[in-house]
């Protein structure tokens, strides 16, 4: 048969056949010197938060303690202290630490707690590359991602003014606590953090009404777990806050004692007992007992002599 037929015969058959050649796919066994795609992308990985993809957040800690009114009674209500001392990076600590132990720092875990649609740029979920914030402070949606720098973590008591209001008496560690404490902290509009500055309740508070209950709720929570004071118009500002949210709670916390713990009693000095004094009279530079060894004794003229080692090793009766 002809070549050119028997070529066209078999091209028919495998169209009746519904077979094509694949073009697509790769081969079972790849060319010898072909070199193969990398795994992944140059490009740094992100790896998207399934947890708050789909659901909106809620910036801020968490409230299930006592009501919020009950905790700023307890309160001790003071005048502003001195700032005298006060230096951020020294007195609270330079840069974010890892509070919770998760092995990130807590200005990350604060944004990838406050926002939805988190991205990160590593695989262990630590450092956030993008997200949205639902800003509490503003009611604003913000997309945000590294280096716009239109989100703040924000310390809901400012640290200055922490300082002013007992934290002078708190230990470094205490103090770097408060400083990195997830019950201090928010995401919030950059620009709004930054008008809030370190004024307290008295003197700014949230633009958005309906997060003010919360915002107070908080500050009072960090005040009274860190032993800190309010001044007596801070306080009246937070009871008209309260007053329109009566039931609203504050955290569940434990107070510190300013210092860390408590300080060691001081060792009392031990008194040492006289020197037990043997019966009768003893003669001066004559041998003794081991079992008056360290005694007194007198002589005939009423001079005290102790049993002790003379040069020789032997137990004699000395000045």
């Amino acid at each position: 048969m002809p070549r050119k037929l028997f070529a066209l015969l078999c091209a028919g058959i495998l169209v009746l056949a519904g077979c094509t050649t694949p073009t697509d796919s790769y081969s079972s066994s790849p060319a010898k010197n072909a070199v193969p795609a990398p795994l992944v992308s140059s490009q740094a990985l992100i790896v998207e938060r399934a947890a708050t993809s789909s659901k909106k957040v809620s910036a801020g800690a968490k409230l299930t303690g006592p009501k919020a009114t009950v905790m700023l009674k307890s309160l001790p209500v003071k005048g502003k202290a001195a700032a005298t001392g006060y230096n951020r990076n020294k007195k609270f600590g330079n840069g974010w630490k890892d509070f919770d132990g998760d092995k990130c720092d807590e200005r990350q875990d604060t944004l990838s707690r406050d926002m939805s649609k988190v991205k990160f740029k590593d695989r262990k979920k630590c450092t956030v590359a993008s997200g949205t914030l639902n800003d509490k402070y503003t009611n604003k949606r913000i997309n945000w991602k590294v280096k716009s720098g239109s989100v703040d973590i924000d310390h809901v008591v400012a640290l200055k003014n922490a300082w002013i209001s007992g934290g002078q008496k708190l230990s470094q560690s205490q103090r770097q606590a408060l400083a990195n404490d997830p019950l201090n902290l928010i995401a919030a509009d950059a620009s709004a953090n930054r008008q809030k500055g370190e004024k307290n309740t008295a003197e700014w508070l949230p633009k958005n009404k309906s997060f003010r209950c919360q915002y107070v709720a908080t500050q009072i929570s960090v005040k009274k777990k860190y032993a800190l004071s309010v001044t007596k118009a801070e306080k009246n500002a937070m009871t008209k806050v309260l007053n329109t949210c009566k039931n609203q709670k504050g955290a569940k916390v434990t107070t510190v004692k300013p210092g860390g713990s408590a300080p060691k009693a001081t060792p009392k000095k031990k008194t040492s007992k006289a020197p037990a004094t043997v019966k009768g009279t003893v003669h001066p530079g004559s041998y003794c007992k081991n079992v008056d060894k360290g005694k007194r004794g007198k002589s005939k003229a009423g001079k005290l002599y102790t049993c002790k080692y003379d040069a020789n090793g032997k137990l004699r009766w000395r000045v």
